[in-house]
């Protein structure tokens, strides 16, 4: 990379919290002394003071301690990484998979340098340390490949820790490689077979860190040239200027030329769609901006992405719910069919909570029960510099709780959640809903609500959830829309939603996508990342 300062800044990444996930550690798995020499698929075995000899002076927290103890009574001690003749399968299979991973993370603390230099030595005595470091480094490296290196908590993200078992994904990469040992259920543990155990199961991971690797490339040759900006020049199919040609560039385009001609007209659209812009085909002030973000940026910004995909648990089922807060869109999935839509999330001062749950109810013609933060901030104040406000917005006070008005706004196109919302019960009070105010959603940038989360079309998410549920038809949906009185309907079977925060990945058609950090989250995450 041209950029010294950010490559040191990538090598530099601090070290995780901890080896292998929760501080309280397991109960140790008793030694398999049923593993003879004679049914032992090794042909080395270690001696158990050494390990306790390493795990005494190599500082190993506890949870790593009794990590590996498990691992070497499971296998009555046989060598996981080593044979007579040296580094076995398993080993070097391990070590390119940890070389390419460090290589592409720049996450230098994973690999310990001084193991490198042991390899080669297969005297006795070193070859037990390095087996042990090998399995210790093993051990880091899937909490921080498999679950991320940050807590998701600390960076506003409510969601359940990934429960990583560490010896079930050691050991399925020992059995893949033909070293696993007799007796350890953890080989027979099931898993994806088209991804490795020890990589997160979530869709566009893989695609995303092949992104990385593009990108990686890409800079190890000069990156891309900085185009000159213009604010007031715009440019569309059909004109000519010098500046095209680079911009032609910057787009892979194989030609220089400065016209800008339907090739140039399709890459330019491919682009917007990139990042999230209006494809119109025009090249204007905000796409030369995208354009001119460093590929050092990029590559931080696809790091911290891959990062917050390791936090996510799997996704089972074709059935389930995503919302992209950066992205403003939602995507539905039942079976075979998707529905994606324009959302509006919440303002930075009310930002949308990112968490999953599961969408139970369905609820039409819906009153707004007015948050008391709102009532206080907006309402009081509204009443009384107008009386007649609360009429005027058909709103009712039902009660009062702590000396505050508990004010609701009745049905009807006017109410702030339109005419139908969609619960999936929380401690955010965070929901899919209608919402009047249409015009926001041509707007590029949509955050604009309190923290719940507006759609483009509900009417058309009703149809879509409730599609094949008996009795619910088109028209019955239409007009539970328009009631004087609530109707909730329960969906028979709840589908869970996932609110997340992307700002980079891959979509069904291969195209990386970038958007703005509308929160400020990425900027967080890369000053906890990187050092």
């Amino acid at each position: 990379m041209k950029n010294a300062a950010f490559l040191c800044l990538l090598l530099c990444a601090c070290a995780p919290a901890c080896d292998t996930g929760s501080a309280s550690a397991p109960a140790t798995v008793p030694r398999d002394q049923s593993i003879t020499r004679e049914k032992a698929v090794s042909d080395l075995f270690l001696d158990s003071t050494a390990m306790e000899q390493y795990i005494a002076t190599g500082s190993l927290d506890t949870a790593t301690a009794a990590a590996m103890r498990s691992f070497y009574n499971a296998r009555n001690y046989q060598y996981a990484w080593f044979t007579q003749k040296g580094l076995d399968e398993s080993g070097i299979s391990f070590l390119g998979m940890l070389k390419g991973f460090v290589h592409l993370t720049r996450d230098s603390a994973l690999f310990d340098t001084t193991l490198a230099h042991r390899l080669d030595d297969t005297l006795p005595a070193s070859r037990a340390k390095t087996e042990l470091m090998l399995t210790r480094q093993f051990l880091l490296y899937a909490q921080v490949a498999y679950a991320g290196r940050l807590n998701p908590k600390d960076l506003m993200w409510y969601i359940p820790p990934k429960k990583l078992d560490p010896l079930a994904l050691l050991d399925s990469l020992l059995a893949d490689s033909g070293t696993g040992s007799p007796g350890n259920s953890a080989s027979t543990t099931s898993r994806d077979a088209r991804m490795p155990a020890w990589e997160p199961m979530i869709p566009g991971y893989r695609k995303l860190y092949a992104a990385l690797a593009h990108l990686d490339s890409e800079a190890a040759n000069g990156g891309w040239p900085a185009i000159q900006l213009d604010a007031k020049r715009k440019f569309k199919r059909g004109d000519t200027a010098a500046i095209l040609a680079p911009i032609r560039r910057r787009l892979f385009l194989p030609d220089s030329s400065a016209r800008f001609d339907a090739a140039l007209d399709s890459a330019v659209r491919r682009a917007q769609l990139s990042y999230g812009l209006k494809q119109n085909g025009v090249i204007d002030h905000a796409l030369l901006m995208e354009l001119n973000v460093p590929i050092e940026n990029r590559i931080a910004q696809v790091l911290i992405n891959l990062e917050r995909m390791r936090w996510l648990p799997p996704m089972p089922g074709q059935d389930k719910i995503v919302a992209n807060i950066p992205e403003f869109r939602i995507h539905v999935y039942r079976g075979a069919d998707t529905l994606n839509m324009p959302i509006v999330v919440g303002q930075a001062a009310h930002r949308t909570v990112i968490f999953n749950d599961q969408l139970k109810y369905v609820v039409f013609s819906p009153y707004w029960n007015v948050p008391p933060s709102i009532v206080r901030r907006e309402i009081l104040p509204a009443m009384k510099r107008s009386p007649g406000y609360l009429g005027r917005n058909r709103m009712e006070i039902t009660g009062y709780t702590g000396g505050l008005p508990d004010i609701r706004q009745k049905p009807g196109p006017q109410n702030s959640l339109g005419l139908v919302k969609f619960l999936f019960p929380n401690d955010y009070n965070i929901y899919f809903h209608d919402t009047p105010a249409k015009s926001l959603f041509s707007e590029s940038d949509r955050a604009f609500s309190h923290g719940c989360i507006r759609l483009a079309n509900a009417e058309k998410m009703a149809d879509f959830l409730l599609d094949g549920v008996p009795g619910w038809t088109p028209d019955k949906i239409k007009k539970a829309m328009h009631r004087t009185t609530e109707l909730w309907v329960t969906l028979p079977k709840p589908i869970p939603v996932y609110i997340v925060y992307l700002t980079a990945w891959v979509d069904a058609t291969g195209t990386v996508n970038y958007r703005k950090d509308v929160y400020g989250h990425d900027a967080e995450m890369k000053a906890r990342l990187f050092k």
